[in-house]
């Protein structure tokens, strides 16, 4: 099996981002992808005006490729934030101007998944206030990706880079998953299995796959040490997406590594060209 039979996805907030934004649909296209991921890529403004919308959307649909995982507004990613939802005053004020905004983009691209990253611990703030807000953020958010016929995913970060952002293992992040279907009762929350940021946290991955890979509505992958391309660090990726196929996952692989001191057109020659278009 390997990486043959999986799916992939580039995310363009990590790869060609040393192009403009409205260039990356294209170069991901360039390459050989025919499907996208994104953060939200206006970490100024979680309402962006129209046209900024227009335009990306006019590049990816140019691109003749498929926007297929977007993140909800997330404060400043990359950079010093982890999300917005728990945070309490304007931030998650920002996240729930957000909410429509985003689900409606990616609507109109037909993009299924949403993600909201849980944002970190508020020095000074209880931390059940916070994840109280939380969960009332989560289940607006998942009616919205609801209306959508969408998932909302909930993610695991890694302590070490994260060390304020409360869901650092996989259980941690599942836990919420459960409960916001438990509030909502749609069920359409699931678990974005990341496998970087689970060996960063020293989890045993086989273990984890089998155990929650049903609840699991999306994986990201990148290499251990380091946070590049596979090969480049000690992880089994292929492996491990034999695993997750095995248990029964067949979503999207989102490719969510960093290019390392060369272009990210050249970050992909671990995968023959022929394996990148989607099947």
């Amino acid at each position: 099996m390997g990486f043959a039979e999986q799916r992939f996805n580039v995310n363009l907030s990590i790869l060609f981002t040393e192009l403009p934004l409205l260039e990356r649909p294209a170069a991901a296209a360039a390459a050989g992808f025919t499907a996208v991921e994104l953060w939200w890529p206006w970490v100024d403004s979680p309402t962006p005006e129209r046209s900024e919308l227009d335009a990306l959307r006019t590049a990816i649909t140019d691109a003749r490729v498929r926007l297929t995982g977007l993140n909800f507004y997330a404060g400043q990613l990359p950079g010093p934030d982890r999300g917005a939802l728990s945070v309490p005053g304007e931030e998650s004020e920002r996240f729930r101007a957000n909410i429509d905004v985003a689900a409606g983009f990616a609507r109109t691209l037909g993009c299924r998944s949403l993600n909201a990253l849980y944002g970190n611990r508020v020095e000074g703030v209880d931390p059940a206030v916070q994840d109280a807000l939380a969960l009332e953020n989560l289940a607006l958010a998942a009616e919205a990706a609801d209306r959508n016929g969408a998932i909302l995913l909930i993610e695991a970060l890694n302590e070490p880079e994260s060390p304020r952002y409360p869901l650092v293992s996989a259980p941690a992040a599942v836990a919420v998953v459960d409960k916001v279907n438990e509030t909502t009762g749609l069920g359409n929350a699931r678990f974005l299995m990341d496998l970087y940021h689970l060996s960063m946290n020293g989890e045993d991955l086989p273990a984890v796959i089998d155990r929650y890979a049903s609840k699991t509505g999306h994986v990201q992958i990148a290499d251990n040490p380091g946070r590049g391309a596979p090969g480049t660090g000690s992880l089994p990726l292929e492996d491990l997406l034999d695993r997750l196929r095995k248990a029964g996952y067949d979503g999207w692989v989102g490719l969510e590594y960093k290019p390392g001191d060369r272009p990210s057109a050249d970050a992909f020659d671990w995968l023959p060209v022929e394996q990148r278009a989607a099947r």
